[in-house]
């Protein structure tokens, strides 16, 4: 049973023999998702979400654009689904902190502006392990699914967790020694500025499969320096959480008290989902500064491949690990290269891309990859012929 020793400190939960026993129990249940944030595609949630992601693309943003496209019509991007949910549910080990570490994506079907989105989650499994972090952790498997309103599956995703005692993490203080918010020189500071503005998607210059050479770098994307207003953006846009004010928040903290602690700087009741804005929340879990959602940097990183394909490319599979933490202040450059080009088992004019992720302090915080399909002018064949069947 998770409790709280203090009201200012998240609820501590331990990883022991009761709590095990009853997460076993649960290996192989289909989850009931009680974290919905969107279900209907409307022009105003996909706005929201890419401007929650910092997405410029017009694909998404114009109606018209899109009409001239092989979409025909207004579309989202395939990562909107993670304003759905955040392809796993919050289960099982109470008061155990959740770090969301990662996703293997398949990607079937678009997704319309008109579509109403249904998620589905599974708990696959998970293993007891060690870390610097906070000693004895388990690493929870989860499996998502999204399917549209005619039940095809638009895309599935298989996730991971951390899941750490916070008095262990707080303790270990593993990431102390960095220096925080990071000291940015004004030349450093307008070298990311100048990155940021150069990033600009490929759009309707048709990005051909024979053009593509192993080797070849994607033109990158980056992002930060990470900002409040940039974590306030997410959450209005982007972020499948409940965020509540006043009476309402406070209804649900009386019913669940481990769902929030009490700021002690500002007196005010917040939300586990709080690590990522608030000092004092992320200190709890034992980081030392807030930090960004796994669901959010990975949509990030789908913006990468979304931008080099262009608007007739598909992004078949991706796959990315959350490796290090990105806290507020810190900027990524998101990057990736081309490791080989094929024709696949389903007769596809594929690419596989190695993809990374580098903030300024040289560390690649999301190693990744993927599989793209692009137009091929010898097979005269189109990636979206098939899919907007």
């Amino acid at each position: 049973m998770a409790k709280q020793t203090q009201p200012n400190v998240l609820a501590e939960g331990r990883i022991d023999e009761a709590a095990l026993k009853v997460f076993r129990e649960r290996v192989g249940v289909k989850l009931r998702v009680s974290n919905i944030f969107n279900e209907h595609v409307t022009p105003e949630a996909i706005r929201k979400f890419v401007n929650g992601i910092g997405d410029t693309n017009p694909l998404f943003r114009d109606g018209e654009y899109a009409k001239k496209t092989r979409y025909k019509r207004l579309v989202a991007p395939i990562s909107w689904v993670y304003s759905v949910y955040p392809t796993w549910v919050l289960q099982g080990l109470p008061g155990v902190h959740a770090f969301h570490s990662g996703n293997d994506w398949e990607f079937y079907k678009p997704i319309f502006a008109g579509d109403k989105i249904t998620p589905e989650a599974t708990f696959t499994g998970f293993e007891e392990k060690q870390s610097e972090f906070a000693g004895k952790f388990v690493m929870e498997y989860q499996e998502a699914k999204f399917l549209n309103q005619r039940g095809e599956l638009v895309s599935k995703a298989k996730t991971w967790l951390v899941r750490a005692e916070r008095p262990a993490a707080r303790k270990k203080g593993k990431y102390k020694g960095i220096t925080l918010p990071h000291p940015w020189t004004e030349k450093e500071l307008q070298k990311v500025e100048d990155d940021v503005l150069a990033e600009k998607p490929r759009g309707a210059e048709t990005r051909y499969w024979e053009d593509v050479k192993v080797g070849q770098e994607l033109e990158p994307v980056t992002k930060g320096p990470l900002g409040l207003t940039d974590i306030v953006a997410y959450c209005i846009g982007s972020a499948p959480v409940q965020v509540l004010a006043h009476g309402a928040a406070l209804r649900e903290y009386k019913r669940h008290p481990a769902w929030a602690f009490r700021d002690p700087d500002t007196s005010a009741w917040e939300p586990v989902y709080s690590v990522h804005y608030n000092k004092q929340a992320a200190a709890s879990a034992g980081l030392p500064y807030p930090y960004d959602a796994g669901a959010e940097r990975h949509a990030w990183h789908l913006h990468l491949f979304i931008n080099w394909m262009g608007d007739d490319g598909w992004l078949k599979k991706n796959y990315g690990e959350y490796r290090k933490f990105v806290y507020l202040s810190d900027a990524v450059k998101f990057g990736g290269k081309v490791t080989k080009k094929y024709i696949d088992g389903d007769g596809e004019p594929c690419v596989d891309i190695e993809a990374w992720a580098i903030n300024q302090r040289g560390e690649n915080v999301m190693p990744g990859r993927g599989t793209v399909v692009l137009p091929s002018r010898e097979k005269k064949s189109w990636p979206l012929a098939k899919r907007l069947k």
